[in-house]
């Protein structure tokens, strides 16, 4: 903002023009240091603004695939559920084929396999004739 000076510049002691001129300048290098200052900060707040959009972006991102995965995880935990159900069923079956195969193998111990019946059919088949 400039003020508009009334009164004239030839009264004015020439000590106090050489100050205020001294003043002028040097406040009006201050003044384009601050603006200069204030361009980098704002080209930094400008990178720095970009880069959290694209964080947030990210963040975005990694919330969607989060919530993907939630789901992942609970369809897994019903699978998991039922696999033990099923685990637990096999294994009472188990038990119970494992007590037919024992019944299975002492019946079987008591009968008497091809060769041996062929063997006692001719011995008893020798005994007839002698007789």
């Amino acid at each position: 903002m400039k003020k508009i000076v009334t009164k004239k510049l030839d009264k004015i002691d020439p000590d106090f023009k050489r100050y205020l001129g001294a003043l002028n300048e040097m406040h009006g290098q201050t003044l384009k240091a601050i603006k200069e200052n204030s361009v980098i900060t704002n080209s930094k707040i400008d990178n720095l603004t970009k880069k959290v959009d694209q964080h947030t972006e990210m963040i975005g991102v990694i919330m969607e695939d989060v919530a993907v995965l939630k789901e992942d995880v609970s369809v897994l935990k019903e699978d998991v559920a039922v696999l033990k159900e099923d685990v637990s069923e096999l294994k009472t079956d188990m038990k119970i084929v494992k007590e037919d195969i024992s019944t299975m193998k002492g019946e079987l111990k008591k009968k008497v396999d091809y060769d041996e019946f062929i063997s006692l059919v001719q011995r008893v088949q020798k005994l007839e004739s002698k007789r």
